[in-house]
């Protein structure tokens, strides 16, 4: 496991609204993972459709459709529940994003959301 990564200050995510990206990388070279908040509580995954590899965001940190509900796959509208990454709409239905580890921990500078990578998807 490596070092935890700072994502942004809690307030920066809001609930439905845009996410945060970060450079990784995995197996297969670049990537990027992004990170929401849903219900509350934030939430992490790969930035690669459960249906074809590209990434989700219809612009830059838009993860989640209108309603703020799902997220969505702009490129074929896949939908997935926030808080579970499963498919539940779309052409991958039942499958899932590949989740990253999230906490949301106190800081000297106020809260803040990290990101706790593993071995196989790392910070570039």
């Amino acid at each position: 496991m490596s070092e935890p990564v700072r994502v942004c200050a809690s307030d920066e995510l809001v609930d439905g609204g845009a996410g945060v990206r970060v450079p990784a990388t995995d197996a297969g070279g670049d990537a990027v993972v992004f990170f929401v908040r849903y219900d509350g509580q934030p939430h992490g995954y790969l930035n690669r459709c459960a249906h074809v590899p590209m990434e989700l965001d219809w612009n830059e940190g838009q993860f989640f459709e209108s309603s703020g509900l799902y997220l969505m796959c702009a490129t074929h509208g896949a939908i997935y529940e926030p808080d579970t990454g499963k498919c539940v709409g779309g052409p991958c239905r039942g499958a899932r994003l590949r989740a990253v580890t999230v906490e949301e921990r106190d800081t000297p500078e106020g809260r803040a959301v990290f990101w706790l990578p593993d071995d196989a998807l790392r910070p570039a």
